[in-house]
């Protein structure tokens, strides 16, 4: 193990790293293995739900094919982009990088819509029983797993393409036409049809995210409409500086905000 890490700082050093670029593989390094090390676990504890012949709650369905697609999609971009920052290079070839990319593009597709669908659920679950939701809380859960399911296959044939826009890194200054990532190359064309799929993918991303604002109101709005039912409870706990409902709805919009913020910096 000590020696491990003195030839990973004997090529770090080699290599003669820049303290920025230095500090930004260690961000990314530790972000990588929080991510990696947070979504295996629930991921596992599902497996084993599973195996054991446990009852799994619609959310948990969710919650699973959504850690499974963080996991891959961790493996696919977060550990080749962090070992590129340390100065590794030439560590995948031309069907690694078309492979790994096509990975990326479709649990990162997965990831927002599964995200979506959670927050869909968890509206209609605690929208109240005289709504105009009260059918689709009989139904939802029935939808789960399809659309679960249903996601994988889209975003399968909507990143089709990908492959034949990835290669392995492109070292000829010349290469104008393609955006390096360091460990990989992603070809950029002007035509129409690379035009209409990115429209097409700025869609359904904004969809997905126009979904989940949507929800998040709804969840924020329904909590505060059963904190005014309730006053009366809450006014005899002096004790409470903030209501439950009041929590609740700081902790959706906070979560909301920082996924949002995430993802859009993730797409840059």
């Amino acid at each position: 193990g000590v020696l491990t890490i003195i030839n990973l700082l004997t090529f770090l050093i080699g290599t003669k790293m820049t303290p920025a670029k230095l500090a930004m593989g260690i961000f990314l390094f530790s972000q990588t293995t929080v991510g990696m090390l947070g979504n295996s676990s629930i991921l596992f504890y599902h497996v084993i739900l599973i195996f054991t012949g446990k009852h799994l709650m619609p959310k948990d369905l969710i919650i699973g094919h959504l850690t499974f697609a963080n996991c891959l999609s961790i493996i696919s971009r977060g550990i080749p982009q962090t070992m590129s920052d340390f100065g590794f290079k030439y560590f995948l070839d031309d069907i690694g990088c078309k492979f790994i990319m096509y990975i990326y593009r479709i649990t990162r597709g997965v990831s927002l819509y599964v995200m979506c669908l959670l927050s869909c659920f968890q509206a209609i679950t605690i929208s109240p029983n005289n709504s105009r939701w009260m059918r689709l809380k009989h139904r939802a859960t029935k939808f789960i797993s399809p659309s679960c399911s249903l996601s994988w296959l889209v975003h399968l044939l909507l990143n089709i393409s990908t492959p034949a826009k990835v290669s392995g890194p492109i070292f000829n200054n010349n290469a104008t036409s393609r955006i390096s990532y360091g460990y990989c190359s992603w070809f950029a064309s002007g035509n129409v049809a690379t035009a209409l799929y990115l429209f097409l993918l700025c869609f359904t991303d904004g969809l997905c995210l126009g979904l989940m604002a949507c929800s998040s109101v709804s969840m924020v709005t329904i909590l505060y409409r059963h904190k005014r039912q309730v006053k009366h409870i809450h006014s005899a706990q002096h004790c409470l500086k903030d209501s439950p409902e009041d929590r609740a709805a700081q902790t959706i919009l906070t979560l909301v905000c920082i996924f949002v913020i995430s993802y859009s910096f993730s797409s840059i």
